[in-house]
């Protein structure tokens, strides 16, 4: 039996927002060190501001200055910071009620004593970054405050025209990233390892006796266990396809010039599509019952693309069930 697999793997893209006029004062606030929340009709004043009152859906416009002090209210112990969070060493996830305001905001807590410094009911205060740009890591972290009443030069500051600034930030970039480690298990292992000696194995179920590549250790239809190998392909029909116009971006094994074709291809004794890229053949010249075949990467693995066999077109009855 081959070795089991494992990868690590990396899913990570830029996520683009705009902002209202709510989140864009909060956002262009903190980079002017200002903390603002929004109040509510029944007075309450909720911190991060949101744009709609969670309870009556009521829009929500009148923002309030409230201080860079206030409570702890709950937290937890992060004995391990991970790569891109707030603090490089131990710290406390808080959520602090900053004072003015009736919820909390979820940040880091900077505690050099340790989880037995941090308590509810803490009084903490904003520790700003040095450089701020108008997002939320313009608060670097919170910090332990004494004495317990914040100082006038620290507390809400009342002035006209809250929520205006010059040169309002009306959009943010936000990365996001997944990292983790995949184990194929034992059918998608025994798959891998075939496609590096430019192999297609599927697995066949006991009940209905279909095949399915890539096999994935049990019948989706009957819900019993495969474990029959069987070698299919590796040429196949194209059943369906899309015309893929826009170029991926920060991605290099996804470097492909537009426009190309991504399809779904029945390889011959599969009775499940997979799916690949079609080349050697102008994408306006695909169509359905397309008979390819796989195009190798030097070394073996996935089928960089398939191209066209030669072969006259497959007749639709052939593969209609696997559309």
């Amino acid at each position: 039996m081959p070795d089991v697999l494992k990868a690590s793997l990396v899913v990570e893209f830029p996520f683009t927002r705009s902002l209202g006029p709510v989140q864009s004062a909060f956002l262009t606030g903190l980079r002017e060190r200002v903390v603002l929340g929004v109040r509510t009709k029944d007075g309450r004043v909720l911190v991060p501001p949101v744009e709609y009152d969670p309870v009556t859906s009521e829009e929500l416009s009148e923002l309030v200055e409230v201080a860079p002090t206030g409570t702890v209210t709950t937290w937890a112990w992060n004995h391990e910071p991970r790569r891109g969070q707030p603090l490089d060493r131990p710290f406390a996830w808080v959520l602090v009620r900053p004072d003015g305001a009736d919820t909390g905001l979820l940040h880091a807590l900077d505690a050099p004593g340790g989880p037995d410094s941090v308590h509810t009911g803490l009084r903490v205060r904003i520790r700003w970054a040095a450089e701020r740009s108008g997002a939320v890591t313009d608060i670097a972290c919170f910090e332990p405050y004494e004495p317990y009443e914040p100082s006038a030069e620290e507390g809400p500051v009342p002035r006209g025209g809250v929520g205006r600034f010059a040169d309002p930030v009306t959009g943010i970039v936000a990365p996001a990233r997944l990292d983790y480690t995949y184990s194929p298990g034992r059918a998608q292992s025994a798959f891998l390892h075939a496609l590096d000696e430019r192999r297609v194995v599927g697995e066949r179920c006991p009940s209905c006796r279909k095949v399915y590549v890539p096999p994935r250790g049990a019948c989706p239809t009957c819900g019993v266990a495969t474990s029959e190998r069987v070698e299919v392909g590796p040429r196949g029909t194209v059943t369906t396809y899309c015309i893929v116009n826009i170029k991926a971006s920060h991605t290099a094994n996804l470097d492909i010039e537009v426009p190309y074709v991504y399809a779904h291809i029945a390889l011959d004794g599969a009775d499940l599509a997979l799916h690949g890229r079609i080349g050697g053949i102008p994408y306006d010249q695909v169509r359905m019952g397309l008979r390819v075949e796989p195009v190798w990467p030097d070394g073996g693995g996935h089928p960089d693309h398939y191209r066209p066999t030669g072969e006259p077109d497959a007749q639709y009855e052939t593969y209609r069930e696997l559309l």
